[in-house]
């Protein structure tokens, strides 16, 4: 490559990386389109927060069981036709929920926003492994996971203003015109995201028959990894609150700082780790190391020999930690395909194996649900815990099989 060529590739990478990150944003702020809008639904529906919940227990099921799936579709069609279609399943189910005049209409707009929300992470994934060099790729999967967070902590902000300024229904409208926009942004670059050419080239990888690489162990591993962290993140997601209040004694707003502290040491961490993920062949130990510093913090937070006052600070340390690790985790996955099946592969193993983060936010309540109910608060933590080490085992199994 001339040095003439060199910025042309830098731009064209960031143009990727910018537009990727904007769409996946795009995605996770549907995740909080329902959640945001719970206080005005169960007003005028009558419902109470079991019933509202089952709405984005649907959502995650949907997702879970199309993220599997929509991965072969984009090794066959192409990510950016898949990228069209799940974006306008955004759309119409912000307008079917702003339509809904019952329970069933919003659990029908729950369905199309997890069947949406279904291809992203195939999408995603597979344009910038496959529209991105590798030296960046480690600076895409971090843009990557920052630009998720900021689309969680988008939506509830401009929902619930647009819900109190006039109705719910005006706020379900507005998550339509938010999936409009991402629409005409990937329309209007389609050139660049087009990933079609690239995908019926031959890559010196035999990627076998349609489902051989759920034979690979790798994949079930990968698989297991996103489960395992996901269950470990939906015990604090749902329940850090309640549980702080009630070990530690500490007010609903101090109890709620702290996990805000976590996400924000999070998208740090996730920004740092950026910079050393497509660094050599250690990704494994980057993700043990960095995951051995989260489940210290959650140990020590179980166990609550420390003061209330430094529940924000290990808070922070577990979400930088586990932070980190996503985009050495990214590329640990893009190994584990392209080791045995190829680009051509990219959507069914990384649809596959991310489904395992919507079955861990489905499973979490079950798991630790019952454990609140009986009010063994200190085993949610201890379990949070627990899951961090267990993630620990299976990345460096990953990595290990990967280099064989």
């Amino acid at each position: 490559m001339s040095t003439a060529s060199l910025p042309t590739t830098l731009r064209q990478d960031a143009t990727v990386i910018s537009l990727v990150g904007y769409v996946h944003g795009t995605s996770h702020f549907y995740h909080f389109m329902f959640p945001s809008l719970f206080p005005w639904l169960m007003a005028d529906f009558g419902l109470n927060f079991t019933q509202v919940g089952l709405t984005m227990t649907v959502f995650f099921v949907v997702s879970g069981i199309g993220q599997a799936l929509s991965g072969f579709i984009v090794d066959r069609y192409g990510a950016l036709r898949v990228l069209y279609g799940g974006i306008g399943l955004f759309i119409v189910s912000g307008l079917l929920l702003a339509a809904s005049t019952s329970m069933a209409m919003l659990l029908g707009a729950a369905f199309l926003a997890g069947l949406g929300n279904s291809v992203f992470h195939p999408v995603d994934f597979t344009l910038l492994n496959r529209r991105v060099s590798t030296p960046r790729l480690g600076h895409a999967f971090s843009v990557h996971g920052l630009s998720g967070n900021l689309g969680w902590a988008m939506a509830p902000v401009l929902l619930t203003t647009i819900a109190s300024a006039w109705n719910w229904r005006a706020a379900g409208v507005t998550a339509a015109l938010v999936g409009v926009l991402a629409l005409i942004v990937a329309f209007l670059n389609r050139r660049t995201l087009d990933d079609a050419r690239v995908a019926a080239e031959p890559d010196g990888k035999k990627s076998g028959g349609t489902f051989d690489f759920l034979a690979a162990p790798t994949v079930w591993l990968c698989f297991a990894f996103f489960f395992i962290v996901t269950l470990a993140f939906g015990a604090l997601q749902n329940y850090s609150t309640p549980v702080f209040t009630n070990v530690y004694h500490v007010s609903i707003p101090m109890a709620a700082s702290a996990l805000t502290a976590y996400l924000l040491a999070s998208a740090a961490g996730t920004a740092t780790g950026g910079f050393f993920a497509a660094k050599g062949d250690g990704q494994d130990r980057r993700v043990a190391i960095a995951l051995s510093v989260a489940a210290v913090a959650a140990g020590l937070i179980a166990s609550a020999v420390l003061p209330a006052v430094a529940l924000p600070v290990l808070m922070a340390v577990m979400g930088f930690g586990v932070g980190f690790s996503g985009p050495s985790r990214d590329i640990l996955v893009r190994r584990a395909a392209t080791s045995t099946f190829g680009q051509r592969a990219f959507g069914r193993v990384y649809g596959f194996t991310y489904s395992g983060l919507d079955v861990g936010f489905a499973v979490a309540p079950l798991v630790f649900g019952p454990m609140m109910d009986a009010g063994q608060y200190t085993h949610v933590l201890w379990g949070a815990a627990a899951l961090q080490l267990l993630a620990i085992t299976t990345a460096l199994t990953v990595g290990a099989k990967s280099r064989k």
